[in-house]
C-alpha cells in the first residue's frame, strides 16, 4: 500500500472537517453582518412596569405610547410580571398611559432627546388617575445624578407657563427673587473669601508700609486687600494689579484681583483671571465665580455648565442653590426642581433650597407641592420673612387656596404683629380662603388686618387697593374711590388702582373721570407690558435635552 493512500475512515473525517470549516467560514460574515446590523439599529427604549395602587404587578394591562407628531399610538400588553417595553423609538415627546378593567394610570410625559436614550417608567392604575397628570419628576425619571443636558438657549417666545399671564409673571418674579436669596448666616457686605491682610492693621499702617517699600508684593497686596474687604474696589484695583505684576503666580492675589474687577463691572477682565486660576487649580469656588461672571457677560449656557462643575466638585448648599437658581431663572423649571430637591436631600435644613424648590414647583404648576415646600421652609426658621413672602405671592396667584399657607401666614402675622407685610399677606390668604364671599364674618378680620397693614406702613399701596376692592364689593363706591386714590398716590404705577377707580366712577355716573382713569390704566399697562417683553427678550430660555447626563468633571 502506498504511503500516500488514505483509508475510507480517514477520508470521511477529512470531509467532515472540510464541511465544518466551510460552514464556519460562511457563518463568520453572517455573524459580522448581524452584529453590524445590531450596532447600526437606532432608537430609544422606554420600559417599565404597571402596578396597582397596592404595588402589585398587573399582567395583561394595555400600555399606550403616543408621540405628539404621530397619528397612530403604539400599544403593547404587560407580561405576567407587569413589565412592558417600547424600542426603536425616534427622538420626540411622548405620552405614556396604561389601563385595564376600567382603571387607568396617570399620563407620563417623556422627552426623548437621543436615539440611545433608555427610560424606565413605572405606572400605577387608579380609579381617578385619568385626570391627574404624572409628576414631572416621575415622568422624567430623574435620579440623584442629573439626567439632562442644557443644550442651548432660545428667545423668550419659547417660555413655558401654566394658567394665566399673571401666574406666569408671578413665577418669573419669584425666579428673580430666588436668585437674590441669601444663606441664613450671611451678613450684608460680607464675603466668603478669606482675606490674608493682617487683622487689626489700620489703613495708615498699611499705607506707611507701602510708602517704605513701593516695590514690595506684600505691601501692595495687603493694602489692596484691605480696600477690597472695605468695599473700596477702585482704590484696591491699582494695588492688586501692581502686586500681580510683581508675582503673577500668587493665587490669593489674583483671586482678589478678579473680585475687584467684578465689583467695578469689568467682567471680562475678571473672567480672564478666573480662567488663569482654573488652569492651575480645579476648584469649586472658582467654577462658581466663573458661572456668576458668565451670567453677567450674557453667557447663561456657560454659567449653568460652570455651576454644575462646582456641584460635582463640592456639593455644598451654596453650589446647589446657585445651580438650581440658574436653571430656574432661565425657565428650566423641572430641572431646577430636581437640583433643588437633591440639594434639600444633602442639606435638609436649608431654608433657601426649600424656598427655591417651592418656587420651581409653582412655575411648573405643581401648586400643592410648591405650597408644602414653602411651608416647610418657614418651619425651619419661623422668624425668617422670606418664605412667608414667597408663599404669600403663591397664595394670591395660585388657582386654589392652600390650607397649609393660610396656617403659616397666620403664625407670621401673630409673631410679627407690627409688620405691615405680615398683616397684609395673612389678610390676602384669608380672603382667598373665603373665595368670592364679601359678607362672611371672616371678611371683618380681613378688613382689620388690611387696615392695620396700611396704618403700620402708609406706603403700602397694595393694602389701600385691597381695602378699596373690599369697599366696592360692599357697594360703598365713595369709600372705594378714596382708597383707590390713596393707592394711586402712593404708587402712581399701580395700574389696577386706576382701572378700579374708573369702574367706581362709572358706578357713580362720573363718566369723564372714569375715562381719564381708564386711559391712565391703559398707558401704564402698555409700558409695563413692554418692559416685561424686553426683560424676556434679554433673558434667554434654556433648551434642555432629557436623558443625556452632562460630561464628567475633568480632573
Amino acid at each position: 500500500m502506498s504511503r500516500f493512500a488514505i483509508d475510507t475512515r480517514t477520508l470521511r473525517c477529512l470531509r467532515a472537517a472540510l464541511v465544518a470549516i466551510a460552514a464556519l467560514l460562511f457563518a463568520i460574515p453572517t455573524a459580522i453582518a448581524q452584529q453590524a446590523s445590531s450596532q447600526d439599529s437606532t432608537g430609544a427604549i422606554i420600559q417599565g412596569s404597571v402596578n396597582d395602587s397596592g404595588g402589585n404587578p398587573v399582567a395583561n394591562a394595555s400600555v399606550q405610547l403616543e408621540e405628539t407628531a404621530a397619528r397612530n399610538p403604539l400599544e403593547t400588553k404587560t407580561s405576567a410580571a407587569g413589565a412592558f417595553e417600547f424600542s426603536a423609538l425616534p427622538t420626540g415627546t411622548y405620552k405614556l398611559t396604561a389601563d385595564k378593567s376600567g382603571l387607568r394610570s396617570a399620563a407620563a410625559t417623556i422627552v426623548i432627546g437621543s436615539n440611545v436614550d433608555r427610560r424606565h417608567i413605572d405606572l400605577v392604575l387608579e380609579s381617578n388617575a385619568a385626570t391627574r397628570p404624572l409628576s414631572p419628576t416621575q415622568s422624567m425619571g430623574f435620579s440623584d445624578s442629573p439626567n439632562f443636558t442644557v443644550a442651548g438657549v432660545t428667545d423668550w417666545t419659547a417660555v413655558g407657563g401654566h394658567g394665566s399671564d399673571s401666574i406666569l409673571r408671578t413665577s418669573e418674579d419669584l425666579a428673580r427673587e430666588t436668585v437674590a436669596l441669601k444663606p441664613k448666616d450671611a451678613e450684608p457686605g460680607t464675603s466668603d473669601r478669606a482675606g490674608s491682610a493682617k487683622e487689626g492693621e489700620s489703613e495708615g499702617t498699611l499705607r506707611t508700609a507701602l510708602a517704605g517699600a513701593p516695590g514690595s508684593f506684600e505691601a501692595n497686596h495687603q493694602l489692596g486687600e484691605y480696600y477690597l474687604n472695605a468695599g473700596r474696589y477702585r482704590e484696591s484695583l491699582p494695588l492688586l494689579e501692581a502686586a500681580y505684576r510683581l508675582d503673577p503666580a500668587n493665587e490669593n492675589n489674583e483671586g482678589d484681583l478678579a473680585l475687584a474687577y467684578e465689583q467695578i463691572g469689568d467682567f471680562k477682565q475678571a473672567r480672564e483671571h478666573v480662567d488663569n486660576l482654573l488652569k492651575r487649580k480645579n476648584d469649586a469656588d472658582l467654577h462658581r465665580m466663573a458661572a456668576e461672571l458668565d451670567e453677567k457677560l450674557g453667557d447663561p449656557l456657560g454659567a449653568v455648565q460652570e455651576y454644575q462643575l462646582a456641584v460635582a466638585l463640592n456639593p455644598s448648599e451654596q453650589n446647589y442653590f446657585a445651580w438650581g437658581s440658574e436653571l430656574l431663572l432661565h425657565r428650566a423649571v423641572w430641572q431646577a426642581a430636581d437640583v433643588f430637591r437633591n440639594g434639600v436631600k444633602a442639606h435638609p435644613h436649608s431654608v433657601r433650597l426649600l424656598t427655591g424648590l417651592g418656587t420651581a414647583l409653582f412655575a411648573g404648576a405643581a401648586y400643592d407641592e410648591a405650597a408644602r415646600n414653602l411651608c416647610a421652609a418657614s418651619d425651619l426658621d419661623p422668624s425668617n420673612p422670606e418664605p412667608y413672602i414667597f408663599m404669600g405671592k403663591v397664595a394670591m396667584a395660585a388657582p386654589t387656596p392652600s390650607p397649609c399657607i393660610g396656617a403659616k401666614l397666620a403664625r407670621f402675622a401673630k409673631d410679627q404683629r407690627d409688620s405691615s407685610i405680615a398683616n397684609y399677606l395673612y389678610a390676602m390668604a384669608m380672603w382667598k380662603q373665603q373665595q368670592s364671599s364679601s359678607s362672611s364674618p371672616a371678611m371683618q378680620d380681613v378688613e382689620r388686618l388690611l387696615t392695620k397693614a396700611v396704618t403700620i406702613d402708609p406706603r403700602c399701596s397694595d393694602g389701600f387697593l385691597q381695602l378699596g376692592i373690599l369697599a366696592a364689593s360692599q357697594h360703598n363706591y365713595k369709600k372705594a374711590i378714596q382708597l383707590y386714590t390713596k393707592a394711586s398716590e402712593v404708587n402712581p404705577q399701580l395700574a389696577e388702582a386706576h382701572y378700579r377707580l374708573g369702574v367706581a366712577y362709572e358706578h357713580l355716573g362720573e363718566h369723564d373721570k372714569a375715562q381719564q382713569e381708564f386711559q391712565l390704566h391703559d398707558q401704564i399697562e402698555k409700558r409695563q407690558a413692554d418692559a416685561v417683553e424686553r426683560e424676556r427678550r434679554e433673558l434667554k430660555q434654556f433648551v434642555v435635552v432629557q436623558g443625556q447626563p452632562a460630561t464628567s468633571v475633568p480632573q
